[in-house]
């Protein structure tokens, strides 16, 4: 659920992104990259629409020219486009240059859309003699995630590029590919109530299911080494956009970046002094803490044993410190940053990036008192919650709005502060549900296609959505009337019937009811 990528969206951007890494790698992986003359895009659905203030010609370009959200310099890339426009030449994954101008060749088709999903690409390249040598079509679903029709019929729901190494076109019997899909989860789950069962019937924890599905991918090594680049990249858009000498956003809006100076106040009135440092909560993996590791005769024999080791069962915690300045600088210092292209997570996406960073930052800051634990509960507990939502329904704003993102993102991150709080796996399941019932029906409207106005507010009140969400369920016995399924459920049909014109498109409401100039 979550991947590094760069702003200020992932679903127009990192999507682009990879999907044009993908197109080029393809290409030379069929031996027909020296073979190509010229090169056409086409955007289509939402990412014409609100392509240019989102980031996606330029992050689409970066793709094809062989960059990965995860490690492309950003600072490089206006420059680098720019470059296309006065050469007319784009070089196809960083090794073959061939005729491209942009003001010709990158379409817009604003009002057509193709049919799998609103946000759509194709990628076609010519010979010498101008015929064509191949073309894809692909679909950025959200988080990052892309597909294409023949993959999604191929490997059923769900299928997605995690990596540069994963192809759109992988022919049958490629290794790499055909081992991941003979992997089969340790202890699968569906939907919510499916995940409940399993935590009951194993006496485990969500965050427990999630990492013991994990290790059929990977070490418990590699588990932590990646969920604490995860958060350290968090941590680190959150610094960023804290300490930022910047003083506007990018775009017509002239947005002021507030982070800044909201986070000095918070620091004269924390501190009762005028220092501007950053309180880092970076982590780095080792060992478990010595009281918490079992002896061999302590691990339990059954399959299901190393999570109990790295993830005990905790006592519950109560909230004492006042949350809605801190949530609020920490979701707004990452959403500043996503908005000026910075590299933040998808959590589950761009638009929604500040959410969760905000609130396992302010848990770490004040309440923790044992990090690294608390980072991987917290992450593995959330995205687990992601999960459902990934498969019950969509993160993807183009599909049903921004509850798809900052709604999601507040489900998730109330799910995961429920865990670290020391609740039962019935009250973490009714956090995500109160997270997301008062999210339903919450439109994208970004005006003039940024992801600023509204999003970054909106960021901030879904964090302190989520700690009150997950207070409210600590509050209680985990019994609930409404079930996390049913507000998945409805939180799908509700995007179904969402007018277009909310979904991405700006189009409709604040997008076009408030004045750019």
């Amino acid at each position: 659920m979550f991947s590094i990528g760069v702003g200020p969206s992932s679903s127009h951007t990192v999507g682009p992104m990879r999907a044009g890494k993908i197109f080029v790698t393809d290409l030379e992986r069929l031996k027909l990259l020296d073979k190509v003359k010229s090169l056409r895009v086409d955007l289509y659905g939402s990412l014409a629409l609100t392509g240019v203030g989102h980031g996606t010609p330029d992050a689409t370009l970066m793709g094809i020219e062989g960059e990965s959200p995860e490690s492309v310099e950003t600072s490089t890339i206006r420059s680098r486009v720019q470059a296309m426009h006065d050469n007319k030449t784009i070089t196809l994954n960083g090794t073959h240059n061939v005729t491209f101008d942009p003001a010709k060749h990158l379409v817009f088709h604003y009002f057509d859309s193709l049919p799998q999903h609103p946000n759509g690409m194709r990628f076609t390249v010519f010979d010498e003699s101008g015929d064509m040598l191949a073309t894809n079509e692909y679909f950025s679903i959200g988080g990052g995630f892309v597909v294409n029709e023949a993959t999604h019929v191929a490997h059923g729901q769900n299928v997605y590029f995690k990596d540069d190494k994963e192809s759109s076109s992988l022919v049958p019997g490629d290794d790499e590919r055909k081992n991941q899909d003979l992997v089969i989860a340790a202890l699968p789950f569906t939907n919510a109530e499916d995940l409940l069962e399993v935590c009951r019937k194993q006496n485990m924890t969500v965050a427990q299911v999630v990492y013991e599905n994990e290790l059929q991918w990977r070490s418990p090594e590699e588990i932590k080494a990646q969920l604490f680049a995860i958060w350290n990249t968090m941590d680190l858009s959150i610094k960023n956009g804290c300490l930022s000498n910047e003083e506007y956003l990018p775009g017509r809006l002239s947005a002021k970046r507030r982070a800044p100076s909201l986070y000095k106040k918070l620091l004269r009135g924390l501190y009762n002094n005028n220092s501007v440092g950053y309180n880092s909560t970076s982590v780095a993996p080792g060992s478990p803490k010595e009281e918490t590791i079992a002896t061999n005769s302590e691990i339990p024999s059954s399959e299901t044993g190393l999570s109990r080791v790295y993830l005990p069962r905790r006592t519950s915690k109560r909230l004492s410190l006042p949350a809605l300045d801190y949530l609020s600088v920490y979701a707004i210092a990452v959403n500043e940053e996503n908005a000026a292209g910075g590299r933040v997570v998808t959590a589950p996406t761009n638009g929604a990036s500040g959410v969760i960073p905000a609130v396992l930052k302010y848990y770490l800051e004040f309440i923790s008192d044992d990090p690294e634990r608390d980072v991987m509960e917290f992450l593995l507990t959330s995205a687990a919650i992601g999960m459902l939502y990934k498969r019950g329904a969509s993160i993807s704003a183009a599909e049903v709005g921004c509850q798809g993102e900052v709604g999601v993102a507040c489900s998730m991150s109330a799910a995961g502060f429920a865990a670290v709080m020391g609740g039962t796996v019935e009250q973490v399941e009714n956090a995500a549900e109160i997270g997301m019932e008062h999210n339903l029906g919450l439109t994208c409207d970004p005006i003039d296609g940024l992801v600023q106005i509204p999003c970054i507010e909106r960021n901030a009140l879904g964090a302190v959505k989520a700690v009150t969400a997950a207070q409210l369920a600590l509050n209680g016995d985990g019994l609930h009337r409404v079930t996390l399924d049913q507000v998945i459920e409805s939180m799908r049909q509700t995007g179904l019937d969402m007018q277009s014109k909310y979904k991405e498109t700006s189009q409709g409401g604040l997008a076009v009811n408030v004045p750019v100039c």
